[in-house]
């Protein structure tokens, strides 16, 4: 699973703002028989050093881009720094969410469990496997000053279960982070007298225009499509229409603020106007009827052979896997990643899952029981949540792995690569030195996360955090009894909804049929899904709103 496809996973756990300020009030923990190694007067901004060597357990996800090494000067640091050594359960990548479970309802979990999307911890709630940390936020000076200094309250807030208290503890970022757009031929544009698109419209002109230039083309080919149809152009367009589809589908539902209650997303007008405007493309030839299901590799054959000049793209992937073909075929060809163009919605900004969360850490019970609790709290705040934790996380060691000037701008040592800032470099920050890892480092301000970004990039995120973030719709957390409910609702919807969306947008149903469409979508249950939920935050405004 991807980020993206994590990210927008949280789709049932949507936010109310201000609930969850009483959560010092609900635990009156005595942590007495905890402190032993905890600092007495750690604070916001401080240095935290246990008071004796210290070592605690966790669950470790082992990325095979860089797989784990015992002499990662990221180990023997982070002893220096705070007196504690991490006994690692090491797990593949690939198998890490099922080992996560499996340790977990075993109850041989290490002490702190990360790499957890909010939603994944779920499961494990009802058993008690996992304790609920918001019970234990007054021990992390630096994730409050965040919470506070940030505005994530209502982003935090998104996490609450029917008892009002979360159980993971989330990465944070200071701004949404827009990451995924669309990448097109700036050269064509250029020799076709075109300005980049600002809109959709816009967009509809350009591929107009690349294919009355060259007809046989399909300006448009997309990619992302044999998991989840159409994932990101689903995704984005229906943002810009306030109906995501895609990769941004969640759990199918969407926050009508004007009728103060969650929508069908399927059966929304605004996910129909979107489907009519894709279905345009396909009828004019401008979008690529393959797009929504062929292999990636064949959508980056067809963007470099020239037979299309669109594709969806993030950052990296611009960098890494079209540039280099495109540029060896094509030495004049010019590939840039456009800000999102504006739709019906106006100019909005929208992470994934519409959130500034990030996958973040579960704590297991047996934890709370440790006498070096308090210190493993004050441990977890000061790596994944100070500033100065953050940055050795993901920059390393200054002097060593990178230096940084007055103004505070990074700069990789000329010995050490990472995302191609020094290609030629024979030492990389990851494979070679443990830091930039996946576990440890993510979240943050935003200064921070775009300190490894090329200057587009950058200019790119300008654009993007300039424009104004949609409202965070309220929680609707179920009991355990309704979520085994919606399970066996949910997966029928999607299906349906997926395979008619993409029926619509080729063709193969016309639009007259919307309304059997919908009555289909009845028939699977529908209304009673939406109606439980709203029921659920109604029951939940009532109760801690």
């Amino acid at each position: 699973m991807n980020r993206r496809q994590a990210m927008v996973a949280m789709g049932a756990f949507l936010a109310l703002a201000g609930c969850g300020s009483d959560d010092s009030k609900k635990k009156g923990d005595d942590f007495s028989a905890n402190r032993d190694g905890a600092m007495p007067n750690y604070g916001a901004g401080g240095q935290f050093k246990a008071a004796v060597p210290l070592s605690f357990s966790v669950l470790y996800n082992n990325h095979p881009f860089y797989p784990i090494k015992n002499d990662w000067l990221f180990w023997s640091e982070l002893g220096k720094r705070t007196n504690v050594t991490l006994q690692p359960s090491v797990v593949p990548l690939s198998d890490y969410e099922n080992k996560r479970s499996l340790v977990i309802g075993a109850g041989d979990a290490p002490f702190i469990i990360p790499k957890t999307y909010p939603g994944q911890e779920t499961p494990f709630v009802a058993s008690g496997a996992i304790l609920p940390v918001s019970d234990y936020i007054d021990l992390m000076p630096n994730f409050k000053e965040k919470v506070a200094k940030w505005n994530l309250q209502a982003d935090l807030d998104t996490l609450r279960q029917s008892d009002g208290r979360f159980y993971v503890l989330p990465g944070l970022h200071e701004d949404y982070w827009v990451d995924y757009s669309l990448a097109i031929r700036t050269d064509i544009l250029d020799d076709l007298g075109l300005e980049l698109p600002q809109t959709w419209d816009d967009l509809h002109t350009v591929l107009k225009a690349m294919k009355e230039a060259f007809p046989d083309s399909y300006p448009l080919s997309d990619r992302w499509g044999t998991l989840t149809p159409g994932a990101n152009l689903l995704n984005i367009i229906g943002i810009s229409y306030g109906a995501p589809g895609g990769w941004g589908y969640g759990d199918g539902l969407a926050w009508d603020a004007g009728a103060q209650k969650f929508a069908f997303t399927g059966t929304m007008d605004q996910y129909k106007q979107m489907l009519r405007y894709l279905r345009t493309l396909v009828e004019e030839k401008l979008l690529d009827p393959e797009s929504f299901t062929q292999p990636d590799d064949l959508a980056i054959q067809k963007l470099v052979s020239g037979k299309s000049f669109v594709i969806s793209t993030n950052a990296q992937t611009l960098v890494n896997e079209y540039r280099p073909p495109l540029e060896k075929a094509n030495p004049k060809a010019k590939l840039v990643k456009i800000p999102l163009p504006v739709g019906p919605l106006g100019p909005i900004k929208y992470g994934a899952g519409n959130t500034r969360l990030e996958n973040g850490i579960m704590i297991s019970k047996k934890a709370r029981d440790s006498k070096n609790f308090v210190a493993m709290m004050q441990f977890i705040d000061w790596l994944w949540y100070s500033d100065a934790g953050e940055e050795f996380a993901k920059w390393g060691v200054d002097g060593v792995t990178y230096t940084k000037d007055a103004s505070g701008k990074y700069k990789l040592a000329s010995d050490v690569d990472f995302v191609g800032l020094n290609p030629k470099a024979p030492k990389h920050l990851q494979k070679d030195f443990g830091f930039s890892n996946g576990v440890f480092a993510y979240g943050g301000r935003t200064g921070l996360l775009e300190s490894t970004f090329s200057d587009e990039e950058v200019a790119f995120q300008k654009v993007m955090n300039a424009r104004k973030p949609l409202p965070v719709p309220p929680p609707h957390p179920l009991t355990d009894e309704e979520r085994e409910q919606v399970t066996l609702w949910q997966t029928p919807l999607k299906d349906h909804v997926t395979q008619n969306t993409l029926k619509f947008i080729i063709g193969k149903r016309d639009f007259g049929d919307w309304d059997a469409y919908v009555s289909e979508l009845e028939g699977k249950n529908m209304s009673s899904y939406v109606n439980l939920v709203n029921n659920a935050y109604e029951r939940f405004k009532k109760q801690h709103g």
